[in-house]
């Protein structure tokens, strides 16, 4: 409650400075204007621009002022249908998401890390720890499409992948989860990571079923399998607590007369790299014709847009 209080008091008193500086802007403009006093309106013109900006700090600031907006995440990576191609396609999303946390200053560890049959990555897991980490990455949680020519195929025809994305929020040890000890199944393996010193050599690492839910949680990263249960545990509250949400958030949205599904499961982006070049974002109509900049984790204007609230009307033209 307290932080609570303390978030809007913040948000009141920029709003306040803002109106206030709008005020001043509003009265020198009357003043340059009786006195056709040139120099005062030059002057407004460079105190409009600074309130412009102020302004969109201040929106921004607002889109990204969730309860968990500001806490560290866990972000997964899974392969959607297509084998081979589908599992290049996580790994290079991998890549990509770590590249633009890099750029951020943020902090990633993985902690899972499944790869594929032949190449690329099943499935992966890693956490961010940086400020506004999940109020950003939040953005990217959906299913990403990619368009292109196949290095797996001799043939040289075009392959479209999918893969999905997950990003839940890491929840304060003050907010009450309940989880029943046998409502677990715990299974230990022998971490399968890229490789390095990091790859355990024993049966440490775990992974948690939740089995009234599903929902599944994994750590290979710690040296011990006691520390993988920690990580594994916290991660699976995290996705019980995000599920809570969902859930009733589609409740009050059919109490009131809105459909509204449960869950990701829809396709936000489209990254073609054949016939032509291109990443377009399917809900705010954001697009690019340097697909090449954010594969390497350029991907801030797609996330700026989409928690401002953009949309333009363009419809997804890739078959």
């Amino acid at each position: 409650m307290l932080k609570e209080r303390t978030r809007l008091e913040k948000a009141i008193d920029l709003w306040d400075r803002v109106h206030r500086q709008a005020e001043d802007i509003r009265v020198l403009i009357e003043l340059g204007e009786e006195a056709g006093d040139e120099a005062t309106l030059d002057e407004v013109r460079v105190l409009n621009e600074q309130l412009e900006r102020e302004v969109e700090g201040a929106e921004f600031q607002r889109m990204l002022s969730g309860p968990h907006d500001k806490n560290a995440c866990f972000f997964s990576i899974n392969a959607g249908a297509g084998g081979t191609e589908a599992q290049d396609w996580v790994e290079m999303l991998l890549r990509m998401y770590l590249r633009y946390c890099e750029r951020k200053g943020w902090k990633t560890e993985i902690t899972d890390y499944q790869p594929g049959d032949e190449a690329g990555v099943k499935s992966a897991t890693f956490t961010v720890d940086g400020e506004y980490a999940y109020g950003y990455l939040k953005a990217e949680a959906g299913i990403h499409r990619l368009v292109r020519i196949s290095p797996f195929d001799s043939n040289a025809r075009r392959h479209t992948s999918f893969a999905s994305v997950f990003v839940f929020p890491e929840i304060e040890d003050d907010i009450d989860i309940k989880i029943v000890e046998s409502d677990l199944r715990i299974d230990t393996y022998r971490s399968s990571g890229a490789g390095g010193q990091h790859v355990n050599t024993t049966d440490s690492a775990v992974r948690i079923t939740h089995l009234p839910t599903g929902l599944v949680a994994a750590s290979q990263c710690e040296r011990s399998q006691h520390m993988n249960k920690a990580t594994a545990m916290r991660m699976l509250r995290a996705k019980l607590y995000e599920k809570e949400l969902q859930e009733r958030e589609a409740q009050a949205a059919e109490l009131g007369g809105e459909k509204k599904e449960i869950g990701w499961g829809s396709q936000i982006r489209s990254y073609v790299l054949h016939p032509y070049k291109m990443v377009k974002d399917l809900r705010t109509g954001v697009e690019t014709g340097n697909p090449d900049a954010v594969l390497d984790g350029d991907l801030e204007e797609f996330i700026v847009a989409f928690l401002m609230g953009v949309r333009r009307d363009v419809k997804d033209t890739v078959d």
